[in-house]
């Protein structure tokens, strides 16, 4: 029997565990994943936008890896000064760590700490109810938002903050931000990037959404697109990037509705310091405007344009944050590896693996995590016979409580599925998640009671 532990319970994790048991090569192995939360899937529960409900749909696939007879979830489980890596090593026969990217990328201009500056990940942990996102209502006294990026991640706040409460309501938005929606005085939201429209990272299915939005207008300035040469003649582009092109085109071609709440998308402009106004609260952006720069980037015109804010999202990226107790690229912002080996001072570490965003980066879609953890486990399978031979106990998770886990199983998980219907069914909607760390673990104890 090998006894292997999964560290996270997003896609790559579940994936990691679907390809170690889900294989004849290697008979009898037992996964645990475990996780922080007592909540499983990852930014699937707390990263995919309310509104996009079919995405969200894929936890019903992660669920059926999670109820595999040879797989266990264990939340409440934090690998860290009580629980270092190298204890975990001792309870299993082999580690993977599938802990993703934790941190957003920050933009390094004056005025990035103004109160109502945020990253788009602490807005997003707020409308998704995650237990650690901050107590903010981030819309007080906001009638104009930045949202600097444009990737996909960007389009979902962008809409979110365009959105009525209203359309929200059907989903599983936690109420207070759904309450927090409902009073929103935003009228405009501009979505910026550095670079061309041609050049954007958002997928033309998420830039389309944007125009379907109810009582919401897409403003495009013409002369804006203008500057991007291939813009132009979109027919020298690669299929996505056109489409865009072509989204965007429509757009600025259409006469202004006149609707009362507005998206700007923006390109060819760099922000360069974050404005302070009445209260040392943000007030708005000071851009350089850019131009190409004939080698697919873009260069400074020394021409600046203001755009009033009382709410500025980052969205430039994610990065990995290390994990004491193991290697870490801080250039790269993931761990060394050989194939999903983790790498100590050059040379393979028996036992401990790494997979998804942690492993190669915050690139790709959720798919993109597949082949990556399948490759992952083919290397942990290889070795398999080796690390067969390791001492670790029958089962691993008293060790785990005595350093301190909380140790949720998959009945504790049930339970929160069952009070946040409840909730739901009280407030008249379908389930709401529980926002908080003492909502979801006394539901938790509710199903190991």
């Amino acid at each position: 029997m090998l006894r292997v532990a999964v560290v996270g319970s997003g896609p790559s994790g579940v994936y990691t565990a679907q390809s170690l048991v889900q294989q004849e090569r290697v008979p009898d192995v037992h996964v645990d994943v475990l996780d922080r939360l007592p909540c499983p899937y990852g930014l699937v529960r707390y990263g995919v936008a309310p509104d996009h409900e079919k995405i969200k749909s894929l936890q019903n696939n992660l669920r059926a890896v999670l109820e595999h007879e040879r797989v266990r979830f264990v939340g409440g489980v934090e690998v860290g000064p009580g629980l270092p890596p190298a204890r975990l090593l001792e309870l299993y026969h082999a580690v993977v760590y599938c802990v993703g990217a934790a941190t957003d990328r920050r933009l390094g201009v004056p005025g990035e700490d103004l109160a109502g500056s945020w990253s788009a990940t602490d807005f997003v942990s707020w409308y998704s109810a995650h237990p650690d996102a901050v107590a903010e209502e981030f819309l007080r006294g906001v009638e104009s938002a930045v949202v600097i990026g444009v990737g996909n991640v960007a389009v979902d706040v962008t809409r979110i903050l365009a959105r009525g409460a209203a359309e929200l309501a059907h989903t599983d938005m936690p109420q207070g931000a759904l309450g927090v929606l409902a009073e929103s005085g935003v009228r405009d939201v501009h979505m910026v990037g550095r670079r061309g429209p041609s050049q954007a990272r958002f997928t033309t299915k998420e830039l389309r959404e944007l125009g379907t939005l109810p009582g919401v207008q897409v403003a495009v300035d013409t002369d804006e697109l203008a500057l991007d040469p291939a813009c132009l003649d979109p027919s020298t582009l690669p299929a996505a990037n056109r489409r865009n092109v072509e989204v965007l085109r429509t757009w600025a071609e259409q006469p202004p509705p006149g609707l009362s709440r507005r998206i700007h998308p923006r390109f060819f402009l760099r922000p360069v310091e974050l404005l302070e106004g009445p209260a040392g609260r943000v007030a708005g952006v000071r851009f350089e405007r850019t131009a190409p720069d004939g080698m697919g980037g873009v260069t400074g015109t020394g021409r600046y344009e203001v755009i009033d804010a009382q709410l500025v999202l980052r969205s430039v990226g994610y990065r990995g944050v290390p994990l004491e107790g193991l290697p870490f690229d801080t250039a790269t912002g993931t761990v060394p590896h050989l194939a999903g080996r983790i790498l100590r001072e050059g040379e393979t570490s028996p036992g401990e693996y790494v997979a998804g965003w942690f492993k190669r980066g915050p690139s790709g879609v959720i798919g993109t995590n597949r082949p990556c953890a399948k490759e992952t486990a083919q290397s942990l399978l290889d070795d398999a016979p080796a690390l067969a031979g390791r001492d670790v106990p029958d089962d691993a998770l008293p060790g785990l409580r005595a350093s301190g886990a909380t140790g949720v199983e998959w009945p504790g998980w049930l339970a929160i599925e069952r009070a946040e219907a409840a909730l739901g069914h009280s407030l008249g909607r379908g389930p709401v998640k529980i926002p908080d760390w003492a909502g979801l673990l006394a539901a938790a104890r509710d199903g190991d009671s």
